[in-house]
């Protein structure tokens, strides 16, 4: 037993590591990690493969790339994955309360600061350009995801396939629809011999998220509402939490009116500075989505939202982690892949467009929007000073 209390655990057989000092690193890396999975990857690189050697280079690059293909968060999901490697699901699940939990709290206060504003009397106008700064995130990350996702004609045009689709039909049963169809498309046009594997961990999966989706057909209730949409965010988006951006927003503020296109935006932009996941945007939009009652009920909304978005990836992490080798020889999956990143990339490009049309195109809109986006481009300054300079612009004009 180690001096707090929490046993050793072997790393690979040889290295004996002290639990409470790997969640230290990990608290270490949640604090560092701006941005999104790629970013991410960086941060896991530096702290847990050059400094700590809980793992080499290549294992990092090979969970993250079976996180690549799950549905839900990939960067919580790596390193949860590491955390099962160094202790087992036990420290699998301490890892990822710590990587999440401080971010998840912060949002779901500031889903009280709409209120908070109206109490000292603070005009919410100060917050009218973090929307257009969140639009500039939203078109910087589309512009390198399309880089990584098209490939070539057939993928250039599953590209274009998600983002008109989703321009012109705004309903959340949309989004599964065109990832699925964009993955068919791929597996057909870039058939493999042998590509699929056996059907019954598929069928396994998509029954019990039926059995939630008949719960909340069942009940009117709004957190339970609140529960069931964001755990189908967590199991219908791949990659980072820009991808979730799209289907967020068409169905908490353009279908059943949750919140304002503006508060939707005001949360997603603050995100942008706060270090840890950005999935962590789900407590800040579960509060908004179950206020009008009591404070407890809106942080009962902020923590659904939280769990609700990240327990899928945690399932499946640790479900397919022990089956990792097997998982690395289905070539079905990597391919339909292919369509799906592709899809999804268009759904992220044409969410900049639509939020913009919302926000408004004033000159004052389209500058913030502008200029986020060139400093995010050349790099020149962190998220988080972007999105104090929004603040400030805000406060000063």
């Amino acid at each position: 037993m180690s001096g707090s209390g929490i046993s050793d655990k072997n790393v690979g057989g040889s290295t004996s590591v002290r639990w409470r000092t790997f969640l230290k690193d990990v608290l270490i890396c949640s604090l560092g990690a701006y941005g999104g999975p790629e970013a991410h990857l960086g941060v896991f690189m530096d702290q847990m493969v050059a400094k700590k050697r809980y793992l080499t280079e290549e294992e990092l690059v090979e969970l993250l790339a079976l996180c690549s293909i799950l549905p839900g968060p990939t960067s919580t999901q790596t390193i949860v994955a590491i955390g099962c490697k160094v202790g087992g699901p036990l420290l699998g699940l301490l890892t990822m309360l710590v990587w999440a939990l401080p971010v998840l709290i912060f949002m779901g206060l500031l889903s009280f600061l709409y209120q908070g504003l109206a109490a000292w009397n603070i005009s919410a106008d100060v917050l009218r350009f973090i929307g257009p700064m969140a639009v500039g995130f939203i078109l910087v990350a589309s512009f390198r995801i399309g880089r990584k996702v098209i490939t070539g004609s057939y993928t250039g045009a599953l590209f274009l396939f998600g983002a008109l689709t989703t321009y012109w039909i705004r309903a959340p049963w949309v989004f599964p629809v065109v990832l699925l169809a964009g993955g068919a498309v791929a597996v057909r046009v870039f058939r493999e011999a042998g590509m699929w594997p056996p059907w019954r961990y598929l069928v396994l999966f998509v029954g019990f998220a039926l059995g939630l989706l008949a719960l909340s057909l069942v009940s009117s209730a709004r957190l339970v509402q609140v529960s069931e949409s964001f755990y189908r965010y967590g199991y219908l988006v791949f990659g980072g939490g820009q991808v979730v951006v799209p289907v967020m927003h068409s169905e908490l503020v353009e279908m059943r009116h949750f919140m304002t296109n503006e508060e939707f935006l005001t949360g997603y932009g603050l995100v942008q500075g706060l270090p840890g996941p950005m999935f962590s945007f789900a407590a800040y939009a579960g509060g908004l989505a179950a206020r009008g009652g009591s404070v407890f009920r809106q942080i009962l909304g902020a923590a659904a939202g939280g769990i609700g978005i990240f327990l899928p990836g945690l399932l499946l992490i640790y479900f397919v982690y022990p089956a990792w080798e097997q998982l690395k020889a289905i070539p079905a999956i990597r391919i339909a892949l292919r369509g799906v990143n592709a899809v999804a990339g268009g759904l992220i490009a044409i969410a900049a467009v639509i939020l913009m049309q919302a926000s408004g195109f004033s000159a004052a809109n389209l500058a913030v929007m502008a200029l986020s986006t060139i400093l995010l481009l050349l790099r020149k300054l962190p998220a988080p000073l972007i999105v104090f300079g929004a603040l400030a612009a805000g406060f000063v004009l």
